[in-house]
């Protein structure tokens, strides 16, 4: 057979092409390097640089300037008499939880530095379940809420509050770590949580329903005011606890009005009248007034009175006259002594987790 036609067995193109073959290789490798890479890159991109520990110590030092240790009632029924807050002017305002503890009229606020102040509830906001307070100070640090930010779901977050009380004077606030999980409304799932408050929560993958808490600073690692600490809230379905906060923007726009009741309030207080209404003028009875302050519960409705005209009903709970505070029956009757028998009053009253606007006003 001629050699030219003896059939030889055929080599592999590679073999045939090292330089093409090694030319594909470095191709597929520099794809595959990319596709690796670039996920990589992204996930650099968008997580947040972790704060570095001398980044977080400045930050939690200015932050717990404005986180102050509060110290009320308690002890009925194995509540705790304190919770936190967090002041928000340089002139001594200090927002924090409307809560069983504001109910008393010895409120004491103990600062960072462990100084202690009386302190005074001046408005409220029960749609919120917020109270604005007041003490005798200046230039304290503050958080601005006009500068606060939204938080993004993982944003990391710290959580400053007087957990289980723990600092009592100028010892420094407890530190918690965490992420934002969510952000949801309460009103979605309205009847799992018995509150009158049926707006946007940051939900938080930290525990922060500990005693204490409530009232307390949530600041991103830039030490920005994200929100508050919102106060212990159990899931009626399954009795677990929900961990949430209170987001800036909502507490930013609720403030103002706060602010705006303290204004009326302080000018009431001079205000002369000759013929108050009384309670009895609108056909109500309260429940009988035992302790220093007993929440002014409606305990009976008149037949044919103004009350029953107006719909309301035992157990109700007045908890506004006109926007201002009323924490117990006494504050009620003292409220009460500041308007004319003649004027309309507008009553906020919780009913259950609802609460209801009533006007009323004297026959």
């Amino acid at each position: 057979m001629n050699r030219s036609m003896t059939p030889l067995t055929s080599p592999s193109h590679a073999a045939r092409h090292p330089a093409d073959n090694t030319g594909r290789l470095r191709s597929a490798l520099s794809h595959a390097i990319v596709w690796l890479v670039l996920p990589a890159v992204f996930l650099l991109i968008s997580t947040p640089r972790p704060v570095r520990s001398a980044d977080a110590r400045d930050v939690l030092d200015r932050a717990r300037g404005c986180v102050v240790k509060i110290f009320g009632a308690g002890g009925f029924r194995g509540l705790e008499p304190y919770q936190s807050g967090v002041t928000i002017t340089a002139e001594g305002h200090i927002l924090t939880v409307w809560s069983h503890v504001l109910n008393t009229d010895f409120v004491t606020v103990v600062l960072d530095d462990g100084r202690r102040f009386d302190a005074e509830v001046v408005a409220a906001d029960p749609r919120h379940e917020i109270a604005l307070l007041t003490v005798d100070a200046s230039d304290l640090p503050h958080f601005d809420l006009k500068n606060a930010t939204e938080a993004p779901v993982g944003t990391p977050i710290f959580a400053l509050s007087n957990l289980f009380g723990i600092a009592s004077g100028d010892e420094p606030v407890s530190v918690q770590s965490g992420n934002v999980a969510a952000r949801s409304s309460l009103g979605r799932r309205l009847g799992v949580y018995e509150t009158p408050y049926q707006g946007d929560v940051y939900l938080l993958d930290v525990v922060t329903s500990n005693p204490g808490s409530a009232g307390g600073a949530v600041i991103d690692h830039a030490g920005r005011f994200v929100g508050m600490i919102g106060k212990e809230m159990q899931d009626a379905r399954d009795d677990t606890w929900l961990n949430f906060a209170l987001p800036a923007d909502e507490l930013a726009s609720a403030v103002p009005a706060l602010l705006g009741v303290e204004t009326e309030s302080d000018t009431s207080k001079t205000t002369n009248v000759n013929q108050p209404v009384t309670l009895s003028a609108w056909g109500l009875v309260l429940v009988p007034d035992v302790v220093a302050n007993t929440p002014a519960y409606i305990d009976s409705v008149g037949e044919n009175s103004a009350a029953r005209a107006a719909g309301l009903r035992p157990d109700d709970l007045i908890v506004l006259v006109d926007g201002q505070v009323v924490t117990s029956c006494r504050r009620l009757r003292e409220a009460l002594e500041a308007i004319d028998r003649s004027a309309t009053v507008q009553l906020t009253v919780q009913r259950g987790s609802e609460l209801l606007e009533v006007p009323l006003r004297a026959p």
